[in-house]
């Protein structure tokens, strides 16, 4: 069977059963042990699907590249008596 995700590596059979346990979060060793196939070859295909959902969710991302700017904000109670502005009590410091 011919694999086109990876190449000279393992079959399209044993890809969808590595893409199934990382999917359940199983660690490459278990993966290993379940699939038959070596810890380092498991580690090279988990790496190259970290890879591609890093690169499928930064084309996503709502975000352009550059600059973002924050700020700081408080919140809390508007209005508590006594102490005022950033010592007041209950308010909590948060970036925008």
């Amino acid at each position: 069977m011919f694999n086109k995700y990876i190449k000279n590596a393992i079959s399209k059979r044993q890809t969808c059963a590595i893409l199934k346990y990382f999917s359940l979060d199983f660690e490459a060793k278990k993966i290993a042990s379940l699939t038959g196939i070596s810890r380092q070859t498991i580690n090279r295909v988990l790496t190259a699907f970290h890879e591609r959902i890093v690169f499928l969710c930064e084309e996503e991302s709502v975000f352009e590249q550059g600059c973002i700017e924050f700020d700081e904000s408080y919140f809390g109670a508007k209005r508590v008596r006594g102490k005022r502005g950033r010592g007041a009590s209950g308010k909590q410091s948060c970036l925008v």
